[in-house]
């Protein structure tokens, strides 16, 4: 190497030997790097920091001899202005040739032999190269496990919180315990244990795919939060079973008002209407009635989890049995309905055939008086009084098209 060249070279891997301690000292001082010094490691993460460790030792010490070599072309640069041809060797040798020591155990595996290593140097790039390498792996191994604690730890952190509050109020709701967070408790320390000591296990994929793998939290979390809505429902039940028994009884004595008005309207049409064909009443009131007493026996025995559940259910059931009595009432107040609604249609073409001059006409008037006995003879059947009407309005638009046509 001229010496220009010896200048421009030592220039680049003083830098690149800046770099390189810094990025050392960043990956020693990186928060991975510290959670995993302080934590009790089990597993996969144990086994791959126990690796690490030895390869971030390694390094260094590569770096060590890295760095020696650096330094002894830099002071023998440095002590001569103008170098002659044998120093300009000697600096080209330990610049560009095997001048670096490496460490035990670090001879690349594609340079030893079954006897031993052939070779125990390397060049000040292929040290670099080595050292990239390491680092690398390192980092990697640091960054996945920083990223799992971070995506688990606080999270885990939250959804114990979360049970120990449960279980509190379980406790204080009627004292017995509660399968579903029993359950939930026992896995959260199982994976507590492991989120703690051996995060790396819950990691999928590798390098840049490498991502923490939250699902069974997840699951946990959901769970318990069914379990926490239960028990603030339970909670809410205990503190104002008073308010609630009164709004169930209350939804209760409705749905046997609405029971009374559907047999009253039910019973109008069995009497005015030819066959309606209406099913037999329903009327479920008692058998609600029958739960609402049995909460009663709960709040004294202060089941307040089983009574939330139970008027829940109640709750339910009383707005299903209030749709179906208005379903009943609806079927035959619509009988009613329809009649009165022909009422109407008759007595309306009846006033047309006045306006059109036709009140006299003896065939409209026959077909008038028979759609109105129909319609005001009780019972009254509802199928012919509709075509006895529909028959009537046909008329009055043919007397109505004639009587156009003869203008």
């Amino acid at each position: 190497m001229s010496r220009e060249g010896v200048d421009h070279a030592l220039t680049q891997l003083r830098a690149d030997a800046e770099r390189i301690s810094s990025a050392l000292l960043d990956l020693d001082a990186h928060a991975g790097s510290r959670l995993l010094k302080g934590a009790r490691l089990t597993g996969e993460t144990w086994r791959r920091w126990d690796e690490t460790q030895r390869k971030v030792a390694t390094l260094w010490k590569l770096f060590d001899a890295y760095s020696r070599v650096l330094d002894q072309a830099t002071a023998l640069r440095a002590g001569s202005g103008r170098p002659d041809a044998d120093t300009l060797m000697i600096l080209t040798g330990m610049l560009t040739g095997t001048s670096v020591d490496l460490p035990d155990g670090e001879v690349p595996l594609d340079q030893r032999t079954l006897l031993g290593p052939d070779r125990r140097r390397v060049s000040l790039d292929e040290a670099v190269q080595l050292m990239s390498d390491a680092y690398e792996e390192s980092a990697a191994v640091v960054v996945a496990a920083d990223n799992a604690w971070s995506a688990l730890l606080l999270p885990l952190d939250d959804v114990e919180d979360g049970w120990r509050d449960a279980a509190r109020v379980a406790h204080e709701l009627d004292g017995v315990r509660h399968p579903e967070l029993d359950r939930i408790g026992r896995e959260l320390t199982a994976l507590g244990r492991i989120v703690r000591t051996d995060p790396l296990s819950l990691v999928t994929g590798s390098g840049s795919e490498a991502k923490p793998d939250t699902s069974r939290l997840d699951a946990l979390r959901e769970a318990l939060e069914k379990v926490r809505a239960e028990l603030a429902e339970a909670a809410a039940a205990r503190d104002g079973h008073t308010a609630l028994v009164d709004r169930l009884t209350a939804a209760i004595d409705g749905v046997a008002e609405a029971e009374r008005a559907a047999r009253a309207s039910r019973e109008t049409a069995m009497v005015k209407i030819d066959s309606p064909g209406l099913p037999d009443p329903v009327e479920p009131s008692a058998g609600l009635r029958d739960r609402l007493a049995a909460l009663a026996t709960l709040c004294a025995e202060g089941r307040w989890r089983e009574l939330a559940v139970r008027a829940a259910e109640l709750d339910r059931a009383v707005a299903t049995a209030l749709d179906r009595v208005r379903d009943d009432h609806a079927l035959s107040s619509g009988l009613l309905d329809r009649r009165s609604e022909l009422r109407g249609r008759l007595q309306a073409y009846q006033a047309k055939a006045g306006r059109l001059g036709l009140a006299e006409d003896a065939v409209l008037s026959e077909l008038h008086d028979r759609a109105r006995d129909l319609l005001w003879t009780a019972p009254c059947d509802l199928r012919a009084s509709t075509a006895a009407v529909a028959e009537y309005q046909r008329a009055i638009r043919a007397c109505e098209t004639e009587t156009g046509t003869r203008g």
